[in-house]
């Protein structure tokens, strides 16, 4: 059964949805980008519907400034505070549940590793963002390492090089993907956003999986400029990166293998 509540962080009443389910292993989702708790054309809230269909209770909600929810938006680097009275406020709806894990996507992800430690009991991370901010109309090239990928493949398909003999692909577009191949990765100052989600990685003190899109670019991205050491990795072979259609399939077993697995 799905509930609506609120609950509060610094003063702000915060949004949220629990799909209720006898299991004592439950899963927070925490939101992407400034996406509300339904997610992209409700990817979460069908996500939480079928978690919780196999017996997990499930808890999503609105990040301070996003969606119902009251405060300034702080984006995801500060959410920390959004996360931590996310999980009292799962705990005291679902008084039943004794484990928690955590799952998030994109930015989601990356927000789930740079505040630890939470009293979680494992994490499920998505395609984590790697980029520093960037200008809105300029968005990130995919990684070197995938440009050049897609390039092999292009140059040894005929019907690729009769659509550039005939005029048909934006050469501009075509020359800033080439002009990515020889850039040079300059190595991640302590500071920046690679080198401190490394560093969350390597003091993970709960059982973690990393989930990719190979095809998608923040996927890419974060193989080229992160290092997974003893996580283990899932990859699809999707460009999808919410795990839209078919994929969402695939996402939703993921998530209930990991929920399964928890002592």
């Amino acid at each position: 059964m799905r509930h609506h509540l609120t609950f509060a962080c610094e003063g702000a009443a915060l949004a949220a949805t629990l799909d209720d389910a006898p299991g004592t292993t439950g899963l927070l989702i925490v939101s992407g980008g400034n996406e509300i708790r339904s997610g992209a054309h409700r990817g979460m809230a069908m996500l939480a519907e079928r978690v919780a269909a196999a017996g997990y209770p499930v808890f999503r909600f609105d990040r301070r400034g996003v969606g119902d929810s009251e405060g300034e938006n702080g984006g995801y680097r500060s959410s920390a505070s959004d996360i931590a009275t996310a999980i009292a406020a799962f705990r005291a709806a679902a008084p039943h549940v004794a484990r928690i894990a955590a799952f998030g996507n994109c930015d989601a992800a990356s927000a789930l590793l740079l505040h630890q430690p939470l009293p979680f009991e494992a994490l499920i991370l998505a395609n984590p963002w790697t980029y520093e901010d960037e200008v809105a109309d300029e968005p990130a090239l995919p990684p070197a390492s995938a440009i050049r990928a897609r390039y092999r493949s292009r140059l040894t398909d005929p019907k690729s090089l009769l659509r550039l003999l005939k005029g048909e692909i934006d050469l501009k577009k075509l020359a800033r993907g080439l002009s990515a191949l020889g850039r040079s990765t300059s190595p991640a100052t302590p500071d920046s956003l690679p080198a401190r989600l490394d560093a969350a990685l390597a003091a993970l003190a709960c059982p973690t999986t990393i989930l990719l899109a190979t095809g998608d670019r923040t996927a890419q991205a974060f193989v080229e400029n992160c290092r997974s050491g003893t996580v283990p990795v899932e990859r699809l072979d999707s460009a999808s990166h919410s795990f839209a259609g078919a994929d969402a399939d695939w996402l939703a077993a993921r998530i209930v293998e990991r929920l399964g697995a928890l002592p």
